[in-house]
């Protein structure tokens, strides 16, 4: 099965206030039979260039085997890591509904029929947080982010304003999302040392391991790591510096699904905690990550998602969210599919 055709479609969808659209890359791979996969990305291109960028990258793909997928993706023209990891996920949709298997058959089989997820408490005061955050747990996400200011006192107050309002049923996390200086993030620390969280993510502005592994040493606060990992030989330093003992993995940073089960390979024989964040998707980024989760034991933990955060997606049914968990579509390849008339409508011209 040859690869017959490639197509690019930038698209921007609304997202809940204060959130601003969400804007991707959509990619259509079809066969010579006329199967086609999608997949997304975040990539900074125009939509006046994607005609050339198809044009360009097309030629190289054309009458490739879609199941040359490791192949393919190494590609000198199949950069950034972020259009690899969009490439690939088209491709495992396209290899799926060629076989007619979801693609977590392909990855381990179905270890689980739902995926845990965590989900970011963003609103643009305290007051709207703890309502937000109260909200979210209603409808069964009890696995909070709650993304930090840079400012210390604001964010010990409005983490312990949600911990009351949301109850002990939600677990929440902090992140720290590089803002602080090492005396500052000592001190969010200390602060935090009697707070009950799952952990501290990325909390130093100086990103080098060997300060956070310095900060870990001074603090009961569990840290975890995602800025900076772009493969699996970060997620190793991590480990052996003693920085972090949980990684938050970026699909698109690592560069698409078989990195990042070889970063969760390494992370697991390291006996750290893996964690794939898909916060910037559409629906098929979040399809793809249940599918990797759902094969994979060592992805346990609730993963990041921004699909809450959606006003709409691009697919035509809507992925099954219940009691914070994400229902594994059981279609063949990623088990959803895309609206055309979706596409049309958040078209970016």
């Amino acid at each position: 099965m040859k690869i017959s055709d490639l197509d690019f479609h930038l698209v921007e969808v609304p997202r809940t206030a204060p959130l601003g659209p969400l804007r991707r890359l959509l990619i259509r791979v079809a066969t010579f039979r006329g199967v086609e996969g999608w997949g997304e990305a975040a990539v900074p291109w125009r939509s006046d260039e994607l005609s050339g960028r198809r044009a360009a990258l097309l030629p190289t793909l054309a009458d490739r085997s879609i199941y040359d997928i490791e192949e393919l993706i190494r590609l000198d023209g199949v950069a950034p890591p972020a259009l690899a990891s969009g490439l690939e996920m088209a491709l495992w949709d396209v290899v799926g509904r060629t076989l007619g298997q979801p693609a977590c058959n392909f990855w381990g089989g179905l270890y689980r029929k739902r995926v845990p997820l965590a989900v970011d408490v963003i609103a643009d005061s305290r007051e709207k947080t703890v309502t937000l955050a109260r909200e979210l747990s209603e409808q069964g996400f009890h696995t909070q982010m709650l993304p930090a200011t840079g400012n210390v006192d604001d964010d010990v107050a409005t983490l312990a304003a949600v911990i009351e309002a949301a109850g002990d049923r939600t677990a929440f996390r902090l992140d720290g999302r590089c803002r602080f200086q090492g005396d500052e993030a000592r001190e969010l620390c200390r602060r935090l040392e009697g707070a009950d969280i799952q952990f501290l993510l990325d909390p130093l502005a100086d990103a080098d391991l060997l300060a956070v592994a310095s900060l870990r040493r001074e603090t009961n606060v569990p840290l975890a790591i995602s800025q900076g990992i772009a493969g699996p030989a970060d997620v190793l330093s991590i480990v052996k510096t003693g920085a972090a003992r949980q990684v938050v993995l970026r699909l698109e940073r690592v560069g698409g699904l078989a990195s990042l089960r070889r970063c969760v390979a390494v992370a697991e024989a390291a006996e750290a905690t893996p964690l794939v964040d898909a916060r910037d998707g559409l629906g098929l980024a979040t399809a793809a990550v249940a599918h990797l989760a759902a094969a994979t034991p060592a992805l346990a933990n609730a993963n990041p998602t921004g699909y809450h955060q959606l006003q709409d997606d691009v697919l035509s049914e809507p992925l099954e969210l219940a009691d914070g968990l994400v229902v594994v579509p059981q279609g063949p390849g990623l088990g959803v599919d895309v609206d055309r008339a979706k596409i049309d409508r958040y078209l970016v011209t």
